[in-house]
């Protein structure tokens, strides 16, 4: 039984609206968005319940700094909460110890220790967190 059927209400209908790309900055004499014109926009925001979300760092599951993108936002906003991205869950397992008793590290560092495998220790370097 739904909420609305419990208490005796009718559901009404709900709409999600996704702006990809569409940031709200803190700074309205820099924002693009805030100096826009955009009259029906602005009619929306003043009849119907809104609210703005974060879209970076913390927020979605990135390291503090990191700027998201629609892969991170749509994940977090399909799992309701913030989801921990690769990076950070790396660097959490790194913290740990738990990074260096995982199998398939030790397996690869064997082979290239036995000389029956190659250990890549860097493939891609970059700031990107979510692609390199």
């Amino acid at each position: 039984m739904s909420a609305a059927e419990a208490s005796g209400r009718r559901a009404r209908p709900l709409v999600l609206v996704v702006l990809d790309g569409f940031g709200i900055g803190p700074d309205p004499e820099r924002d693009a968005i805030a100096a826009a014109r955009m009259p029906v926009w602005r009619s929306l925001l003043e009849r119907w319940p809104h609210t703005r979300l974060g879209a970076s760092a913390e927020a979605v599951g990135l390291p503090p700094g990191q700027m998201g993108n629609s892969e991170v936002g749509h994940l977090n906003l399909g799992a309701g909460r913030p989801v921990l991205q690769d990076l950070p869950r790396i660097d959490a397992a790194i913290a740990d110890g738990s990074f260096f008793a995982r199998p398939a590290l030790l397996e690869a560092c064997r082979r290239a220790r036995d000389g029956s495998g190659v250990l890549s220790l860097v493939s891609l370097v970059g700031p990107g967190g979510v692609h390199a």
